[in-house]
């Protein structure tokens, strides 16, 4: 059954989380190539939203996407949150994402983030005066709680509905645990037991494996995966492609290689260059060159010459040398701990 969210009927179940720094337009475009259900943009801070900075206004802008793109927003205050959101729909945006999940120093310590989880009146208010703003969908992103003695996001989720949110994304940890240890799927159950609208489960889900394992153990309508993403683009459609989906794009089922890899490597980066100018498209694309050579032999002395060069021709023959290399294979990784897990 696909999933709704309001008016917007999915295909597929897998989508991709909003990270900082990487989920930029042309990062989004390739993944939605591989028949993502959903992306979304960046976080970004509403009080910058409403300043509009050319910057700003670039990690909200969903170019000429014919999928589905929501844009996330995080902040603590209520009226400047409703004005964000009223902007990303005017530039676009077909569902707007609150950010009560992120776990980083910064966003917290602005009392933003996972931190409005332990402030449910306040993060009401900002749920409300969101969902009254606009006319698009409004979503919510959160943990399981605070810390282990905290794990409110049943009751946080009940409310939101209740105001008029139209999906909640569980990452199954707490805020103090970061990035460590395991997710929680089977909490994320508690979840959506007590909800009707969709839940999307969050964590470690970096394999066709992992995400049969999280939607068994909590009950989910789909996933979302993140940083399993970088360097391949092409795992939402592997997943999907072990779901069983069926209403997905035509597109290779398994990690191209060869000419199909070297034209994707080579589209993406031609993408940065166009959005982000040669000078810092070439720098922003490093990361991403080196996700894509990750787990190659030659991967180091490859990644050491693309942090030297400048020329973005010079660099497009260099990922033609290196990505179609005949002789070139991969590293045959070891079991992923998340992958093993499941398989347990």
């Amino acid at each position: 059954m696909a999933i709704k969210i309001g008016d917007l009927a999915l295909h597929g179940r897998v989508f991709l989380a909003p990270m900082s720094g990487i989920t930029d337009m042309p990062y989004r475009a390739e993944v939605q190539r591989f028949g993502a259900a959903m992306v979304f943009s960046e976080m970004i801070a509403s009080r910058e939203m409403v300043t509009c900075s050319d910057r700003t206004r670039r990690r909200a802008d969903r170019g000429d996407s014919s999928g589905i793109t929501g844009v996330q927003l995080a902040g603590r205050d209520p009226d400047l949150m409703a004005e964000a959101a009223i902007q990303c729909e005017g530039e676009g945006a077909q569902l707007i994402d609150i950010n009560m999940g992120c776990p980083a120093k910064k966003v917290v310590g602005s009392l933003s983030g996972s931190a409005l989880m332990r402030e449910l009146p306040l993060a009401c208010a900002i749920i409300e005066k969101t969902v009254n703003a606009v006319t698009v969908p409004v979503t919510l992103k959160m943990r399981t709680g605070w810390d282990d003695a905290n794990r409110n996001a049943p009751e946080l989720a009940r409310i939101a509905e209740d105001i008029g949110v139209r999906m909640i994304t569980v990452h199954g940890r707490t805020r103090n645990q970061f990035y460590t240890g395991e997710a929680d799927w089977e909490f994320i159950r508690s979840v959506k037991d007590i909800v009707s609208v969709p839940v999307i489960a969050n964590g470690d889900i970096d394999s066709g494996a992992a995400a049969l394992a999280a939607l068994e153990q909590s009950g989910a309508d789909g996933v979302m995966v993140g940083r399993a993403t970088r360097g391949r683009p092409w795992l939402v459609r592997e997943i999907e492609s072990e779901l069983g989906s069926q209403d997905i794009p035509e597109a290779p089922p398994k990690a191209p290689e060869g000419d199909q890899l070297v034209d994707l490597i080579a589209h993406h980066y031609q993408a940065m260059l166009d959005v982000y100018g040669p000078e810092l498209g070439c720098r922003i694309a490093r990361k991403h060159l080196a996700w894509y050579a990750a787990g190659r032999i030659g991967a180091r002395d490859f990644i050491s010459r693309m942090n030297r060069m400048n020329d973005a021709g010079e660099v497009l023959v260099a990922i033609q040398q290196y990505f179609a290399d005949a002789a070139l294979k991969s590293v045959p990784p070891a079991v992923g701990e998340y992958e093993a897990r499941a398989a347990a």
